[in-house]
């Protein structure tokens, strides 16, 4: 036994499913809980990117630009992973395996429910940059393989 089994898993039940538990759709549905996504570059090697999600229905969403690497990423390769680890229980997570789709429709509603969600202001209002955004995309995660704690 490692020195850290002990700390890692105290009060912790890792499960293993195809879909988001119950709890899992509470809590993302509940908080503006960041989750880092992850995705495949050309080389094989992992991108990691920190974005606002909602759920809907079994799936998760979160709102990108045209150009950024994890779009580029998925257009190529849609494999994706989602990792939500509350901030409150840094020992509690879920990580979501899934394959990702990705839709101009509704990219501006999204990222103006995201905002709104997450910062309580518009999405102007919040990042005044983002008036020179590249077209916006929806991506939608459909779950194959959820693991976790949460």
């Amino acid at each position: 036994m490692s020195r850290f089994e002990g700390v890692i898993n105290r009060g912790t039940e890792q499960r293993m499913s195809d879909t988001m538990s119950d709890d899992l759709k509470k809590y993302v549905d509940d908080n503006a809980v960041f989750a880092t996504v992850a995705t495949i570059q050309p080389d094989g090697s992992s991108q990691l990117s920190v974005v606002w999600i909602k759920r809907d229905g079994d799936d998760l969403l979160f709102s990108t630009t045209v150009g950024r690497r994890k779009e580029m990423n998925l257009r190529r390769d849609p494999r994706v992973t989602v990792m939500i680890n509350p901030p409150e229980a840094p020992y509690t997570y879920a990580e979501i395996r899934g394959t990702a789709t990705l839709s101009f429709e509704g990219g501006p509603e999204l990222i103006e429910e995201l905002s709104r969600k997450y910062t309580g202001k518009d999405y102007r209002d919040f990042n005044p940059a983002s008036k020179d955004d590249s077209q916006r995309v929806v991506v939608r995660i459909t779950p194959r393989k959820v693991v976790g704690s949460l």
